[in-house]
């Protein structure tokens, strides 16, 4: 797996939940020169997408210049591809020596340059020109609390983390979101002065997404009720109204169907009463109420 390419499908601008998560599980595979050769069997279990789907996917991806195939194939015939645009370890970055952050600036150990003080040029401490830490294979948009340390995120252990906290819920859903990388800022903020180790922090972020996740869910759920209670209001009648329309409707003529048996005038007035307290009924009958005197409110266009 490569920490650079799993960053940079996160990363990515894809169109669709379906390209993400396919440019994940290829990151997944993907070896240190960013190249990867998963089958179509193991992308559908990786994706838990139908073969023809990835398939459609794989062009998709292809045309829009993320993957390209390398003309090679590996065993059984699977295809090789190059994933385009990760930066690693090899590749130029903005923090190189060529854009003006190395050593050769004309700063003295006077100036701060020695490796006891842990400056730009210091390999014991991560920074700037460092390659122990890792910090060059970091796409150049990340936070600057993510260039400070390891990057710890694995798209495959909080997939793991998302179904056992909660296995009702599809972490494939919740990675592709287009909340997710919000939620992902927030926190590598939120924990940037904390020092806990990848496993921990990926615990943590789970946790982080699926509150995120039920918050969403409890304000979409929410915002339900206040349409149908509208809805309601505007298509309700007072008691005084329903009283008068039962005695009105119970006597016209083409009405009569809805007599039960031998039920008088009165008694069907007497059900009418409850039935008119359904918006469905006043529906219903809206040309036997317009009968009656009855003028329905309208909504403005």
């Amino acid at each position: 797996m490569s920490l650079d390419a799993t960053i940079w499908a996160f990363k990515a601008a894809v169109k669709t939940s379906s390209q993400r998560l396919v440019l994940l599980a290829l990151a997944d595979r993907a070896g240190d020169e960013h190249k990867c050769y998963p089958s179509l069997k193991r992308l559908e279990k990786d994706t838990v997408l139908n073969r023809k789907t990835i398939i459609k996917v794989l062009d998709e991806l292809e045309e829009a210049a993320f993957i390209k195939f390398t003309g090679k194939t590996t065993g059984n015939g699977v295809k090789i591809y190059q994933l385009i645009g990760v930066v690693g370890r090899e590749d130029e970055d903005p923090t190189s020596t060529k854009n003006g952050t190395g050593t050769n600036l004309g700063t003295g150990s006077k100036n701060g340059t020695s490796t006891n003080n842990g400056t730009a040029s210091s390999p014991k401490n991560g920074t700037a020109t460092s390659t122990n830490i890792g910090t060059q294979n970091l796409p150049m948009n990340l936070s600057l609390e993510s260039k400070n340390k390891k990057h710890w995120l694995c798209s495959k252990k909080l997939s793991e983390e998302i179904a056992q906290a909660n296995p009702e819920i599809d972490p494939n859903k919740i990675i592709s979101a287009s909340w997710f990388n919000r939620e992902f800022r927030a926190f590598e903020k939120f924990n940037a002065e904390k020092s806990m180790c990848d496993e921990l922090m990926i615990y943590h972020f789970a946790n982080w997404l699926l509150e995120a996740n039920a918050k969403l869910d409890r304000i979409n759920r929410s915002a339900q009720p206040s349409k149908k209670q509208e809805s309601k209001s505007e298509n309700s009648l007072t008691e005084k109204q329903i009283k008068f329309l039962a005695g009105k409707l119970s006597r016209l003529p083409d009405f009569g169907k809805y007599a039960v048996g031998n039920e008088s005038h009165e008694q069907l007035a007497v059900r009418l009463e409850t039935m008119l307290k359904d918006p469905m009924n006043i529906q219903k009958w809206a040309e036997y109420l317009t009968a009656v005197g009855f003028e329905q409110k309208r909504n403005a266009a």
